[in-house]
């Protein structure tokens, strides 16, 4: 039941988002005096709609987003008297640049204020965490056989001291060197005992004195069941040392989550902005896991598949990942929008910093400023566009339905 209502919150929660993201092209086209003619959520026919002065406002049956219907968008829509000299495509650059990037900016803002109550609530996961320093948290023993399977690790029993404590390693300890080569993270270490032959000596630091302990790294099979039910099994060595690792989550109190909002919200862009360029690589990995190979983490999922990742989040009660997850996909809605070709608003953007750059020239040469772009003139490319773009949200569904992420 949880699952259910998860599921159907998400998908609400992302409707509301494409709402929000409309809003912001409705109130910067009115404030700045254009003409808004309708604003509906849901596409297809009407359920219900009010006029509130000259725009008309509703509702429509199939909940797939929404829409701003401004007056003059381009130059070849028909307009009324009163519509003419307020057409979207007369006005001024900045204005017509205001009411297009309000729209994305609708939902970083809805994803840095849903940062700063998830921050008070939950705390916020380190996006950037630093490396996980060589410092034993924790000595234990050595199984020898550990299975991973649906990202779930189990050890075959142990007992009795591994290596690390045998050799007298203690939690706290600092490890400064792995047979004489300076490590200062657990990165550099932990290969050099995977791949180790023989006895190593690790140069450990406790209370401002070094000391070197020898042990022998134990080998240990590790059986990885993937999605697609193949099986790869592997040997490495270990020798018992769980290392001291930088929390996950940072906690913050009224003074100090507007700084950590910030930062979070810069690491967010960062990662956004990796995904995003990282989209055209991704096909191949789709196809992957609808062709019946392992689907990878990284791999993008449509609105069904975040749904249910939204749903499953709320099934093991893990709410901040359920809002975390919103707060992604607002920062790629609205980072996604403003990539320059049509019919995305960055795709309009373009076109009216084309415009403004096009008579800034003319204007130095003594002519007159140029007409507006013609819209039909790009429609082969905007067609382009939209064809690739329905058809990685197909892979992305297909990969969903089929062969879904799991996190879990």
């Amino acid at each position: 039941m949880s699952f259910a209502i998860g599921v159907i919150l998400f998908a609400v929660t992302l409707l509301l988002s494409v709402a929000w993201h409309e809003c912001g092209h409705m109130w910067a086209a009115q404030a700045t005096g254009m003409k808004v003619r309708r604003y509906f959520v849901g596409f297809g026919p009407t359920l219900w709609s009010t006029r509130r002065g000259e725009t008309e406002y509703g509702f429509k049956a199939l909940p797939f987003g929404g829409f701003c219907d401004i007056a003059g968008m381009t130059p070849h829509e028909e307009l009324t008297a009163d519509e003419r000299d307020r057409a979207m495509y007369k006005q001024k650059a900045w204005k017509r640049l205001v009411v297009l990037f309000a729209g994305p900016a609708q939902n970083f803002l809805l994803g840095f204020v849903l940062i700063i109550i998830v921050g008070l609530s939950f705390g916020l996961p380190d996006l950037s965490p630093p490396p996980t320093p060589a410092r034993v948290a924790e000595t234990n023993c050595v199984s020898s056989s550990i299975e991973i399977k649906d990202n779930k690790q189990t050890q075959s029993p142990c007992a009795g001291a591994g290596p690390a404590a045998a050799a007298g390693l203690l939690p706290g300890d600092e490890i400064v060197a792995v047979n004489g080569t300076p490590v200062d993270k657990a990165a550099d270490l932990t290969p050099v005992i995977r791949e180790s032959t023989g006895p190593i000596v690790l140069t450990v630091e406790r209370d401002g004195r070094q000391f070197d302990a020898t042990m022998t790294p134990q080998p240990v099979t590790v059986t990885a069941t993937r999605s697609d039910g193949s099986v790869e099994t592997q040997t490495y060595n270990m020798v018992g040392i769980a290392y001291d690792a930088p929390p996950a989550v940072k906690d913050y109190n009224a003074l100090t989550i507007v700084p950590g909002a910030l930062v979070f919200t810069g690491d967010l862009f960062r990662a956004t902005w990796d995904a995003l360029l990282s989209l055209p690589t991704k096909i191949g990995a789709l196809w992957t896991a609808v062709t019946g190979g392992e689907r990878s983490l990284d791999t993008p999922v449509s609105v069904y598949g975040a749904s249910v990742l939204g749903g499953q989040a709320v099934e093991r009660g893990l709410w901040d990942m359920f809002w975390i997850l919103l707060i992604s996909i607002n920062f790629f809605l609205g980072m996604f929008n403003l990539i320059p070709l049509l019919p995305l608003d960055g795709g309009h953007m373009a076109i009216v910093g084309y415009e403004k750059g096009r008579n800034t020239v003319r204007r130095w040469f003594g002519r007159a400023p140029g007409g507006p772009v013609d819209y039909f003139k790009l429609m082969p490319i905007t067609y382009a566009v939209v064809i690739v773009m329905g058809g990685f949200m197909v892979l992305t569904l297909t990969a969903d339905i089929i062969n879904p992420i799991n996190p879990w």
